[in-house]
């Protein structure tokens, strides 16, 4: 994969896989927080995985919920609320809810995989991506495949971009029915604009990451990206299986078993 966002470079120049920290790490309660980015970075994290959501007045705020009632000591939908009500509000009743600006600007380094939650995020998002010029750090994705491409329209570089859930299943109804070349064509026009397919090991009763989805991911140019994988166990059949990167909340057993396959980056390596 040749854009920037994909580059994950070992020490001797081979691709590791992709590790990512689902809404940052933390034990406690502070999903989201820039306490608990922070907790991922220092753990040698390169990506982190986050939402977005817009308040009334035009701000994009780095959270996974539409509203601040599960999460925070606050209440109330974010899209009515404006930022300055919101910035009253604390995660676990402790931290700040971060702006997309915090999380760009404060972790200079790290690139981000943003889940677009809500359309009302579209314009905002977009915008925010363009004044930082963070084209090469983001990769956007969104349950809705609308709602990405959206976003991706407002652009003016390309970005590294996911399928939504109607497009992930389609690719893998149809690898099972159809012949490799007719499959292959057909979904060239559906994944003209993604470029990795993130998705969870099943999906209720059906198995999704299975051998040969990821084949058919690979043969078609795309990555894949699994979601959310807490068991080590997991974790190490998934990367033996040949998927390209990981999401979870325990970033320290992640890193735990990368590094024990000698698949964790090098500190020096950008």
């Amino acid at each position: 994969m040749s854009l920037p966002f994909f580059s994950s470079p070992g020490a001797a120049g081979p691709q590791l896989p992709v590790a990512m920290a689902h809404r940052g790490f933390s034990y406690d309660g502070l999903e989201n927080s820039m306490a608990a980015f922070r907790a991922a970075v220092e753990l040698g994290y390169r990506y982190l995985e986050t939402d977005v959501h817009t308040t009334a007045d035009g701000v994009v705020l780095v959270l996974h919920d539409d509203t601040l009632d599960r999460v925070t000591d606050g209440t109330g939908r974010v899209a009515n609320l404006t930022a300055a009500e919101v910035a009253r509000a604390r995660i676990d009743g402790r931290e700040p809810i971060p702006t997309f600006d915090d999380l760009v600007t404060g972790l200079p380094g790290v690139r981000l995989n943003v889940d677009v939650k809500d359309w009302n995020s579209v314009r905002s998002l977009a915008a925010a991506i363009e004044r930082h010029q963070a084209h090469s750090r983001v990769l956007v994705t969104s349950f809705s495949d609308r709602r990405r491409r959206a976003v991706l329209k407002l652009l003016s570089r390309p970005v590294a971009s996911s399928a939504g859930v109607v497009t992930v299943g389609l690719f893998t109804v149809l690898g099972r029915v159809l012949p490799g070349p007719v499959f292959r064509l057909v979904l060239r026009r559906i994944l003209r604009d993604v470029h990795a397919l993130q998705v969870p090991v099943r999906y209720g009763a059906v198995e999704v990451v299975t051998p040969g989805f990821v084949r058919r991911a690979h043969a078609l140019g795309l990555v894949v990206h699994v979601w959310t994988v807490n068991d080590p166990e997991e974790m190490r059949w998934l990367l033996q299986l040949g998927v390209d990167g990981l999401v979870t909340d325990r970033a320290d057993l992640l890193r735990d078993v990368l590094q024990e396959r000698g698949e964790w980056p090098d500190p020096e390596v950008s």
